[in-house]
């Protein structure tokens, strides 16, 4: 009959193989890493199985909690923080919003200076992103100010 050391290891290359072959943003590899050192405590001495359960959910829940930190994926930059250009589908009105096409696709806009308004087919600069909401100013407006 297999030690519960045994059982432990066996439980730790299965979860980090687990990891390696369906990804699951480390937890089942920290699980591994997990049952590696309560195998380790079995080994050492440690009898009661209640007791190494317990152990390995807290020490899993320890690592997945502080692995976060130092796996997070990079924050997504979004596409409209770079000098954008697009093109006014309709007009829009002071206060009011219109469409812009930008990027190929129909946006829902309206300009950032609420005294202006804008003609169709004129060039604008994207400014923002509100929603789905683009926030734009036209094109002269923004060459003339530099």
């Amino acid at each position: 009959m297999p030690t519960f050391t045994l059982i432990w290891l066996l439980a730790g290359i299965v979860l980090c193989l687990t990891e390696l072959f369906l990804p699951s943003a480390f937890v089942a590899f920290m699980m591994g890493i997990s049952s590696f050192g309560v195998a380790l405590l079995s080994y050492l001495g440690l009898k009661s199985l209640w007791i190494q359960v317990v152990i390995w959910l807290l020490l899993s829940a320890l690592l997945v909690v502080f692995s976060r930190r130092f796996f997070q994926p990079p924050a997504r930059k979004s596409k409209i923080t770079d000098a954008v250009f697009g093109e006014t589908l309709t007009e829009i009105l002071p206060g009011q919003t219109g469409r812009v096409l930008y990027e190929g696709n129909s946006w829902r806009a309206r300009c950032d200076d609420y005294k202006l308004s804008l003609s169709p087919q004129q060039r604008v600069y994207v400014v923002a992103r509100e929603g789905t909401t683009l926030i734009v100013m036209p094109e002269d407006v923004i060459h003339d100010d530099f």
